[in-house]
């Protein structure tokens, strides 16, 4: 299963978006090789960027989440969040969303803010669970096809104070 797009074009008068979330063929799956994943962390761009994450004996990264204050915005970004497969489904990727819930909090900020794909359902799934909501989406973010491609940006935001909602 996987999120499609669905859009008609923007005229003088409207423009209509779906995203429904529908069977594959194939998923896509990206490899570590392909991508370096995860990421390195502390990259350039992220100015005041944290990480914090689970380090086994031996030194080898087993789960984190990378963090940076978007100052402009008084948001908080998701830059990276990993988990290493033999830990997934046991609570750990909560637990460092908690961490990074915890952090905007102490620093004030209104949000936290992330980006993921639309054929990362699992990802979606848990970020949901979370209490994301979907903020926007960029269709061609990866290539110039990425709705033929199956794999559209999506922008998910965790709101704080929010009117008319509770948290």
């Amino acid at each position: 299963m996987q999120y499609d797009f669905e859009l008609s074009p923007l005229n003088n008068e409207e423009c209509t978006i779906s995203i429904v979330r529908k069977p594959v063929e194939k998923e896509i799956v990206h490899t570590p090789e392909e991508y370096d994943f995860p990421d390195s962390l502390y990259q350039d761009h992220w100015e005041g960027a944290e990480a914090y994450g689970i380090v086994s004996d031996s030194g080898d990264m087993l789960a984190c989440i990378e963090v940076c204050p978007e100052e402009w915005s008084n948001r908080l970004l998701v830059t990276e969040l990993w988990v290493h497969d033999t830990l997934q489904g046991k609570g750990i990727g909560k637990m460092l969303m908690d961490k990074a819930k915890e952090v905007a909090q102490h620093q004030g900020r209104r949000a936290i803010i992330l980006e993921t794909q639309s054929c990362n359902t699992n990802a979606i799934g848990f970020y949901i669970h979370q209490g994301f909501e979907l903020i926007g989406f960029d269709t061609c973010c990866y290539t110039n096809n990425d709705i033929g491609r199956r794999e559209v940006r999506i922008n998910l935001g965790y709101f704080f104070h929010r009117e008319g909602r509770r948290r």
